[in-house]
């Protein structure tokens, strides 16, 4: 069986949600730490060590990943991770972002596969003591490039290939490509990482056999929105409305004591009840009340009504877009 590991999601599955999620849900086999971007000073900054510190994620598995188009900055960090006892670190090629891949970051690097494979050549001849893993998008605007990524990918000697079945044209609309990777099983020679549209149990079960179990099948705004969804695949119970609030409420203590203001955690909460409020049957006012909401009173009482209504069993696809 595949392992189930929780993806990367900036601004929400840092430190605090990653140890909360632990304790309350389990059922990941790892948790992939939002991307940290090394700089030239060959010193992590103490933000990125709240999320990087071995302490920080004591008793949890999780694998770093770094967001990086310079290849020294990648490979004093990397070198670093090994120092502090990391087994793994992941290479962000697939974020979508505006801001990242207008500095040819992400997905951006997609586009210049010259400079890729300058940047992988010297990163895998720097003697790094971890293994480096990618995760990647299909391609940047055509399906079609997916043949040339994998042919430089097969170049180099990854512990793993995640990918996220998209373009980065797509962003997170439509439906994941999944056929493109389908076609591409056998031209991958690495450890495979599934992602992309896996929302309920059947769906996991589904890409499992589909994929010939894979490695892992990586979820994110799905494990959101159930959070249990990794334990009822592996046998578990569904998530009660009674765990949802009391780790609604840690999540928002959490984020309290790292922020140092009520009101900056409740934003917080906020986005994660863009996706948490889709194991809920729909309440459209009262998901409107949650982000208008400028007191808790108001966003607490917008909840209490969310969570009134009828717990599902499988999380609705609330945050789906048309392409």
């Amino acid at each position: 069986m595949a392992q189930l590991t929780a993806a990367p999601m900036e601004g929400l599955t840092g430190a605090v949600y990653r140890k909360l999620h632990h304790r309350f849900f389990g059922g990941a086999d790892a948790y992939y730490i939002p991307f940290v971007t090394p700089t030239v000073e060959p010193k992590f900054t103490d933000r990125q060590l709240r999320e990087l510190a071995p302490e920080v994620n004591s008793g949890i598995l999780v694998v770093p990943q770094f967001l990086s188009n310079r290849s020294a900055d990648f490979i004093w960090a990397a070198k670093a991770l090994g120092e502090m006892g990391y087994s793994e670190v992941n290479l962000n090629l697939g974020c979508p972002a505006g801001t990242v891949v207008a500095k040819g970051k992400g997905s951006g690097f997609l586009k210049d596969l010259y400079g890729l494979e300058k940047f992988l050549d010297e990163v895998f001849s720097a003697d790094i003591p971890v293994p480096i893993s990618i995760k990647t998008r299909l391609g940047w605007s055509d399906t079609a490039e997916f043949e040339d990524i994998l042919k430089l990918y097969r170049k180099y000697p990854l512990s793993e290939l995640i990918v996220h079945m998209r373009l980065k044209t797509d962003q997170y609309k439509g439906d994941a490509r999944t056929q493109v990777l389908l076609n591409a099983l056998d031209e991958i020679p690495f450890p495979l990482g599934v992602n992309g549209d896996l929302v309920t149990e059947a769906d996991l079960k589904q890409a499992d056999e589909r994929f010939r179990h894979p490695h892992q099948l990586m979820v994110g705004r799905a494990l959101m929105a159930d959070p249990a969804l990794f334990r009822k695949f592996k046998g578990g119970k569904p998530a009660s409305a009674e765990e949802i609030r009391q780790f609604s409420k840690a999540l928002f203590d959490g984020y309290t004591e790292a922020f140092g203001s009520r009101k900056n955690a409740m934003m917080r909460m906020k986005e994660y009840w863009f996706f948490q409020s889709c194991l809920f049957e729909e309440n459209p006012s009262a998901f409107k009340r949650i982000f208008k909401s400028r007191e808790e009173a108001d966003f607490s009482a917008a909840l209490d009504e969310i969570m009134s209504r009828g717990l599902l069993r499988d999380a609705r696809f609330g945050w789906k877009k048309p392409l």
